[in-house]
């Protein structure tokens, strides 16, 4: 049973990819048209906003297994108005890991437009079988629309990239079209259409609430399958901590944690 259930995470994480972090978590998972250093994870354009050098880092209980999680290390810098961005993930057991290494430039056009480039390097480790390494690429964009709407989109691995030496191991494509509005002063609101080539297609939308300046309730769900999220953040001084669960109907909740910081 044990290795079923893993099996079954497995099949769902590499499937959805990167782990968007506890603020985009708790918000159906989504997040294309949103900006931030978790922006990394689902639309690099949206790491053109910062102005400071940010770091974050997460961690995921993937359903509350011991054995299985994930570790998430984030940085953004600004630099002669772009913004470079480097990520960091492992994820899986002794038996089976997989972990990845990011690469990100993204540059602001005017107000309202924003794009972004990025390449990834994928490591596969499986015990009494070796190691297998692939590479992939992303491309994303955002435009702002008004001061409050934004509609972006993202696709990651168009070349259809796969791991050396294993056969039947493509990484997967991804098309994601999503939209951002800011309803007031504190409550926003996401939405995103995913498309995993070979996969039935997603829709994923949250809310986030800004009780007071800094601190923020967030939730949200999924369609396929059927997912529910809450969460919540803290934002003090140049510190942000964000809190975060996610519901599957068959395998449980998969609670994750994250700090970050602006320089």
């Amino acid at each position: 049973m044990k290795y079923c259930i893993f099996l079954l995470i497995l099949l769902h994480t590499r499937v959805n990819g990167q782990n968007p972090g506890p603020m985009l978590g708790a918000m159906g998972s989504g997040g294309t048209a949103v900006s931030g250093i978790w922006s990394l994870q689902r639309n690099p354009a949206g790491i053109s906003e910062l102005k400071m050098p940010t770091l974050a880092i997460a961690y995921e209980r993937h359903f509350l297994d011991e054995e299985v999680s994930t570790q998430t290390a984030l940085f953004a810098l600004p630099a002669r108005g772009s913004v470079f961005g480097v990520s960091f993930e492992s994820y899986g057991l002794y038996e089976y890991k997989e972990q990845q290494a990011g690469f990100f430039y993204s540059k602001s056009f005017g107000n309202a437009f924003r794009l972004a480039v990025g390449l990834r390097y994928h490591q596969l480790n499986i015990s009494q079988y070796g190691s297998a390494k692939a590479y992939s690429v992303e491309v994303g964009f955002q435009l702002k629309v008004t001061n409050e709407f934004t509609i972006a989109s993202h696709i990651a691995n168009p070349s259809r990239s796969r791991y050396n030496d294993i056969s039947n191991s493509s990484l997967p494509v991804k098309l994601s079209i999503g939209g951002s509005c800011r309803l007031s002063d504190r409550i926003l609101m996401i939405a995103d259409v995913r498309k995993v080539l070979n996969y039935p297609l997603d829709v994923m939308t949250g809310i986030e609430y800004n009780v007071v300046k800094w601190f923020s309730l967030r939730g949200g769900v999924s369609a396929n399958p059927f997912k529910q999220y809450t969460g919540f953040g803290i934002n003090y001084n140049k510190f942000q901590i964000d809190v975060a669960v996610a519901s599957h109907p068959t395998l449980g909740y998969s609670p994750q944690i994250a700090l970050g910081y602006a320089f």
